[in-house]
């Protein structure tokens, strides 16, 4: 088992555009369906799994790029020091000053390290100033537990 480090930072606005944070169906609609239907259905298809965007189910990072990942570790603790030192890289731009605090900060490393040596995956999100967003996530590999399915991208 290891670990990949996702990092995204952008404008609120495109973070919130759920349409391409999410993978497409598994099947395209019908031949009889709406042709405004059928061309977004291979919008998303096409560009889901090239989207810098994070998925709305953190698994799904690991078809995304491999130039997405950001780091590649194999013991959980490596991980969440990762985590960690992003958190701390990030913290002074938070919005909210609760989000700042520095004991809730390693409150969630050290939740995140315990999450990780059990396998599951790791995902924060924070509002940052000038209404942007910046999401984390460390994903467990080999193989995911939420989706076993996911192909590793870095082995």
């Amino acid at each position: 088992m290891h670990h990949h480090g996702y990092l995204w930072t952008g404008p609120k606005e495109r973070f919130d555009n759920e349409a391409l944070r999410r993978p497409p169906h598994a099947g395209p609609p019908s031949a009889g369906s709406k042709p405004e239907l059928i061309q977004r259905y291979r919008e998303v298809a096409a560009e889901f799994p090239t989207s810098d965007l994070p998925p709305l189910e953190t698994a799904y990072w690991l078809i995304k790029p491999r130039t997405l990942v950001r780091g590649t570790w194999d013991e959980s603790k490596e991980a969440a020091y990762w985590l960690g030192e992003r958190l701390a890289e990030y913290a002074p731009r938070f919005a909210s000053e609760r989000d700042r605090d520095t004991t809730r900060l390693a409150r969630l490393v050290n939740s995140a390290a315990e999450r990780l040596r059990s396998g599951a995956d790791v995902s924060y999100g924070f509002y940052l100033e000038r209404p942007s967003y910046l999401s984390l996530a460390v994903v467990t590999c080999s193989p995911n537990r939420a989706k076993a399915e996911l192909p590793c991208p870095v082995a």
